[in-house]
């Protein structure tokens, strides 16, 4: 039982170790450009998260790439153009505003105003089923039992 125990402790102090953090640039400045790019970025693994701040294995191939076209001199708008040519406009955080991104930018905006209009269609449709349908002579009396009744009971 003791070994079974001392086991288990060994293996759960294993798998909570933390993992080393990835060496920076030799260069704080390629570093603080590297930094500012990825902000810009999404991870393509992640998805919602930047390229700064994914921990994911393809993000860290990602700054490395990214490292190495700062070293060679390139500008930050010539990286950006780089990785959207390899990967999409889905790899920045703001895509432009064009034809195929259009569903992007303005598909949230024609969903809500297809639900607005389908809850007015839907009220206005039960209001007016609603008003058409008149009480026959049984259902009035059996509504004014009910009336009088609560009336009474106060």
């Amino acid at each position: 039982m003791r070994f079974l125990l001392a086991l288990l402790l060994a293996l759960s102090t294993q798998l909570s170790t933390a993992a080393e953090a990835p060496a920076l640039a030799d260069d704080p400045i390629v570093e603080q450009r590297l930094i500012a790019i990825a902000e810009d970025l999404r991870c393509l693994v992640c998805q919602n998260e930047s390229l700064a701040g994914s921990r994911a294995e393809l993000a860290n191939d990602l700054r490395r790439e990214v490292r190495s076209l700062i070293k060679s001199g390139k500008s930050d708008a010539e990286i950006k153009e780089f990785l959207v040519s390899r990967y999409g406009d889905f790899v920045l955080y703001q895509p432009p505003v064009k034809p195929t991104t259009w569903l992007l930018w303005f598909g949230p905006l024609l969903l809500l105003l297809g639900a607005i209009w389908l809850l007015v269609r839907t009220i206005r449709t039960t209001q007016s089923n609603a008003n058409t349908m008149p009480l026959d002579a049984e259902q009035r009396a059996k509504a004014l039992a009910l009336l009088q009744e609560t009336e009474s009971s106060k």
